[in-house]
């Protein structure tokens, strides 16, 4: 089996994503572990929903959250490391134990970085009248979205679109792509 860890520090819509895929036979993977820097994300109830161990990061700053979670995750047999939402930077520990993948809601290297994630990628988008956005799969490094892109998915943006729109049609599409990532990494097709 397939072994994933996801990250998550929102409403977890990814992370059910993946869940459902799993359970519907889409994916050959199992999720060891929901990690959440928020203890108010929703993310955790669809974890514990579905059964799934949740650990909530208890470091506030980033050598000791990296040292912390570079211990929790020891305990956990792992094969990928999915950031879904996750909005803090991961640190040289984790970065030299494990393999790591981001989703971000445009199509890097536009609209990236630090503070660019969630609503204002999309509000930044719409303010420069972009004619197409779309979602990001990369590899994560030490710079907030600078990893090598993986897969890119594009959306049409409509002149009636504005951020809330855009951002469904961007979700919906991100979902589709990073399933299809995960069962390439399942399948040994990215490594």
């Amino acid at each position: 089996m397939y072994n994933l860890v996801v990250f998550a520090s929102g409403n977890g819509s990814t992370l059910q994503a993946i869940i459902d895929s799993i359970n519907n036979g889409k994916l050959k993977a199992s999720i060891n572990l929901v990690v959440s820097d928020n203890p108010d994300a929703f993310a955790l109830e669809r974890a514990k929903k579905h059964n799934i161990p949740t650990y909530i990061i208890q470091s506030s700053d980033f050598n000791s959250r990296d040292l912390e979670l570079s211990n929790i995750l020891s305990n956990y047999q792992i094969d990928l490391v999915v950031l879904a939402g996750y909005l803090k930077m991961i640190g040289p520990k984790l970065l030299e134990k494990y393999t790591i993948i981001n989703t971000h809601p445009s199509l890097l290297p536009k609209f990236g970085g630090k503070g660019m994630h969630g609503m204002h990628v999309h509000e930044a988008v719409i303010s420069a009248k972009e004619k197409i956005s779309g979602a990001t799969i990369h590899f994560v490094n030490q710079e907030y979205d600078k990893g090598t892109i993986i897969s890119q998915t594009k959306v049409e943006v409509l002149p009636t679109d504005n951020a809330e729109s855009l951002s469904a049609k961007v979700q919906a599409a991100e979902k589709i792509q990073l399933i299809d990532v995960l069962n390439q990494f399942v399948n040994n097709k990215i490594h």
